[in-house]
């Protein structure tokens, strides 16, 4: 049960770095004063990258099941993705105050947490 946790708990720490590297620069270093070249929010966005990965391995070393681990390779990376659009639909609401998710969004998450269900039955 600990790998279990220990994997999600990596997984969500991973999936912010990610969201952060991916989708911070476009509200932090946008236009006007904290513009910044593409060439440093690159480099920055590598940067915490370099986080993402350094939770995102142990995560999948940990939680993979030929490592002893409870998920299959499939079941690590549909975790993953549905913690992603966890992580993605916080981070929008908090950093991106003026997102609004429609009815086909919720739809589209619908679906994808359906093939998490899917993937995990027996």
């Amino acid at each position: 049960m600990m790998k279990y946790f220990s994997t999600i708990g990596l997984l969500l720490l991973s999936n912010t770095f990610m969201t952060l590297a991916w989708y911070g620069h476009l509200k932090f270093f946008g236009k006007g004063a904290h513009q910044a070249s593409l060439i440093i929010i690159i480099l920055i966005s590598w940067g915490l990258a370099f986080f993402e990965y350094c939770f995102q391995v142990p995560a999948n070393r940990i939680g993979f099941n030929e490592n002893g681990g409870p998920f299959s390779l499939v079941q690590l990376k549909i975790v993953q993705e549905a913690i992603t659009l966890i992580v993605f639909m916080i981070f929008s609401k908090i950093v991106f105050k003026n997102v609004q998710f429609t009815v086909n969004h919720l739809i589209g998450f619908a679906f994808i947490i359906a093939a998490v269900y899917f993937i995990f039955k027996k």
